[in-house]
């Protein structure tokens, strides 16, 4: 709409000359001698480019990765609504992998030299094929999901959750192994007595993988594991849910996607199933689950979540309210963790490129990304740095946020405050 109404000034403008030209002027030449031309309109700064990549379509199932990305663009809207960064509007590029490789790597072709996008931000992708190139064309990619080990691998990419990995390009962490803690089983053997626990994962790669770490943490916590893999296509949970409770088990954790999480509850409460804690993840924390596992009531109420960021119900905090407002008719008004991480993310950037004043590089970004103090983004998150260490640490002092469903409430945040929920536990090695 500016650029219009500038055009039509001009017109007027250059019609104006036109008359004062063919009426001839009524003051001598001497009245405008010495004057100076009136300097150029100011120009709109160009904008910053930014991209987001989602595996918003996927195997996975329909929406599955698109949290992050809404999380993120509604960040950047709120932003532009008021002065941008310096002075300079934030414009938001999105891209569809498809949740392939494929096209991964045509996303990233897209963003980077179609777009030339300046950085990548809350890119939640189910395999970064494209991650090498990204790194390659020195291109940070701040706050995305670590579904599979790149942001352990690659420089220039910084996960939501941080990293201490040499990240070099070569092999993940250090080389070929990465390392995790085992706080999440400390804290439901503490708080809650837990003493046998099952892990459900599918027969794909990075759930396998993510399975195999769950259950080295447990039994470095003295539990007794019971393990469940369900074929990723064709996942039979009846049979799952028999041998869970056959096993008595206490805990149940999985790595797996909403949608199974769901058939697995279902199947729980089948057969009678009754456990202490439903531990899921991230990505399902949202406020879909009255609807994700309206079969389940008894599951569903049984649910328990983990992670590194503060609870978006807890809308006590400042920064939680602040997100709220923002989100408010997204997606029918569903709520997500994974959208409070996307949001943390475009935060992260923002103030990365705000620290860099008028001279924004990429190098001075990457510089605040990997400072010595860890970010939090306004305590929506626990600490994140980039440390880069040479050896992988033997133990790490670990804080969590946990949550629980309840009818009713929601996500019910549990064992106090994020900040102060924290065990010192043993860095197990494991490989993606």
């Amino acid at each position: 709409m500016r650029r219009l109404c500038r055009a039509a000034e001009s017109l007027l403008l250059a019609a104006f000359l036109l008359l004062s030209a063919a009426c001839g002027s009524r003051l001598p030449e001497s009245e405008f001698e010495g004057r100076r031309s009136a300097p150029p309109p100011a120009r709109e700064a160009e904008p910053i480019r930014i991209g987001i990549i989602s595996s918003a379509t996927s195997p996975v199932g329909g929406s599955a990765f698109s949290g992050p990305g809404e999380g993120a663009r509604a960040y950047f809207d709120a932003l532009n609504a008021g002065v941008g960064i310096d002075g300079r509007k934030v414009e938001v590029f999105t891209c569809d992998d498809g949740g392939s490789g494929v096209g991964n790597n045509d996303c990233v072709h897209k963003l980077l030299d179609e777009r030339k996008v300046f950085a990548l931000v809350a890119t939640t992708a189910l395999e970064y094929a494209g991650a090498p190139r990204v790194a390659d064309a020195g291109v940070p990619d701040i706050g995305g999901q670590p579904i599979g080990p790149a942001y352990d691998t690659y420089p220039h990419l910084y996960g939501i959750y941080g990293s201490d990995a040499p990240r070099t390009g070569g092999k993940p962490g250090w080389n070929g192994t990465l390392y995790g803690g085992t706080e999440v089983y400390r804290y439901f053997k503490r708080e809650h007595g837990a003493r046998t626990a099952a892990v459900v994962a599918y027969n794909q790669a990075s759930s396998a993988a993510y399975a195999r770490l769950v259950t080295k943490g447990l039994k470095a916590e003295g539990y007794r594991v019971v393990t469940e893999q369900v074929d990723f296509a064709l996942p039979n949970f009846r049979a799952v849910a028999a041998d869970l409770k056959d096993q008595g088990v206490d805990l149940v954790f999985d790595a797996m996607d909403t949608h199974g999480n769901a058939q697995l509850c279902e199947a729980m409460d089948d057969v009678g199933v009754e456990v202490t804690a439903k531990v899921t993840n991230v990505q399902n924390w949202s406020s879909a689950v009255p609807r994700d596992f309206r079969d389940a009531p008894r599951c569903r109420n049984a649910l328990w979540v983990t992670g590194a960021s503060r609870n978006y119900e807890e809308v006590s905090h400042p920064a939680v309210r602040e997100f709220r407002e923002a989100m408010k008719g997204v997606r029918d008004r569903l709520l997500s963790q994974w959208q409070l991480e996307g949001w943390a993310a475009a935060m992260w950037f923002a103030d990365a490129a705000k620290s860099c004043g008028r001279q924004l590089t990429r190098a001075c970004v990457e510089a605040y990304l990997n400072r010595e103090e860890p970010y939090t983004a306004r305590g929506l998150l626990l600490p994140v740095s980039y440390k880069r260490l040479a050896e992988p640490p033997e133990t790490r002092r670990t804080c969590l946020s946990v949550a629980r469903w309840r009818d009713g409430a929601g996500w019910v945040t549990q064992g106090g405050d994020m900040t102060g929920n924290c065990f010192t536990v043993p860095q197990l090695p494991y490989r993606p």
